[in-house]
């Protein structure tokens, strides 16, 4: 583990990442109800109706919804391994340290707020930059 942060920092963040897991893990339980991503979009295509148009795109927004929360849920998952190593808290950019603030906002944050906002820039991005 990390000796930037104390063992009370450290379990903090990890406890707020195991939240967050818990209910990202939920939301695509629910979206998907028990089933396979294929059986959730033949669902909703073979739902009743004249509304084929509407269905179709509900069915994309659902599909959509449910692939962002995966990879959400793999973010969070990464950040969890990453927690465990003695290189948490390390800008990947920079290698300077991300302050506990910023973790405590965002524990699944890779880079510095300096990191983050080049990162941004670079990207095309003209909002401020995210915790």
């Amino acid at each position: 583990m990390s000796n930037r942060f104390t063992s009370g920092q450290l379990a903090l963040l990890d406890a707020s990442i195991a939240a967050r897991r818990r209910t990202v893990a939920q939301r695509i339980a629910a979206h998907r109800a028990g089933r396979s991503r294929a059986e959730q979009a033949r669902d909703v295509l073979q739902q009743d109706g004249d509304d084929a148009p509407q269905r179709s795109a509900d069915r994309e927004v659902d599909l959509a919804l449910t692939d962002a929360e995966v990879v959400e849920l793999q973010v969070l998952e990464r950040a969890s391994e990453r927690l465990r190593s003695p290189e948490f808290g390390r800008c990947a950019d920079c290698g300077g340290d991300i302050a506990f603030d910023r973790l405590k906002v965002q524990p699944v944050a890779e880079r510095c707020i300096e990191c983050e906002a080049q990162a941004e820039r670079q990207a095309g991005l003209s909002r401020a930059p995210s915790l």
